[in-house]
């Protein structure tokens, strides 16, 4: 058994750790996807009428065929894709889980302001529509990585990634497990996952606050990683995590597949803002 220390190595270089970003992708592709897909089903006629229009040239142009976009593009477009990094997460484990600029905000290139920066592009007509195309798939990528609860813990194990462990048999890290391998476990396909996640309770949602929700869902998501047994005593873990932390995982994407669909019809739709 090891302890939380040993677990997660020791603070240092904590500054630097707080400008690298998870090398893994939050949720996986078909984390995102499945998030996409709820989002879809629940726009609004006309919020659905916008995306169908931004996304025409998309070679899926659905809120899921793009919803990994934002992670292919360190491939695709290097450039982007590099400035980008710091967009899909913050450090806010050692502060508590409390969202502060002046400790965690990195000067603004974290996923709560890139995410509010990107869903006011989106929002603002005035804007190209090649400029409200990139920000809807930015949007859509980075409410789902908000909810990954190792998007928002802490920089001195890189989201989890510096945590080494074996589950089920295979070698990996803490971050790997939750943005796929837990949810490998289902072998579901997309269509399947998406049933099962709707198949979970409706969460009681109050309106869309675009400004300031991101911070309360980065906040919630470091709750979760400061939570008992989050950070396993033994570097081998297997089904008991599973069945105590699958459960945890699904209902951060049935969430963040909700709040993005009313994200999306609170900046898309005049009538939703009223």
């Amino acid at each position: 058994m090891r302890s939380r220390a040993a677990v997660v190595g020791a603070f240092a270089l904590a500054a630097t750790l707080l400008t690298t970003a998870p090398s893994a992708n939050a949720w996986g592709e078909q984390g995102h996807n499945v998030t996409g897909a709820i989002a879809e089903l629940r726009l609004s006629p006309a919020a659905h009428d916008q995306v169908a229009r931004l996304l025409a040239d998309e070679p899926d142009p659905t809120l899921a065929g793009v919803a990994s976009w934002a992670d292919d593009i360190r491939k695709s477009d290097p450039d982007l894709g590099k400035r980008s990094a710091p967009w899909h997460y913050i450090n806010m484990g050692e502060n508590d889980c409390v969202y502060d600029p002046a400790v965690n905000g990195n000067d603004g290139q974290n996923v709560v302001d890139a995410l509010r920066t990107q869903t006011a592009t989106l929002a603002d007509t005035s804007r190209s529509d090649a400029d409200r195309n990139q920000a809807l798939k930015f949007v859509v990528h980075f409410v789902g990585d908000i909810h990954q609860p190792l998007h928002a813990g802490y920089a001195r194990d890189r989201g989890g990634n510096e945590v080494k462990i074996q589950y089920l048999g295979r070698n990996t890290n803490l971050h790997s497990v939750w943005d796929t391998r837990m949810l490998d476990t289902r072998r579901a396909s997309n269509d399947e996952e998406v049933k099962r996640l709707l198949a979970l309770p409706a969460p009681n949602l109050p309106a869309p606050q675009p400004d300031t929700d991101p911070i309360a869902w980065a906040q919630d998501s470091c709750k979760i990683v400061k939570s008992p047994g989050f950070y396993p005593d033994s570097a081998t873990i297997g089904d008991d995590y599973t069945r105590r932390f699958l459960p945890v995982a699904e209902s951060q994407l049935r969430l963040a597949g909700e709040r993005l669909g009313r994200l999306l019809n609170a900046v898309l739709d005049p009538a939703a803002r009223r």
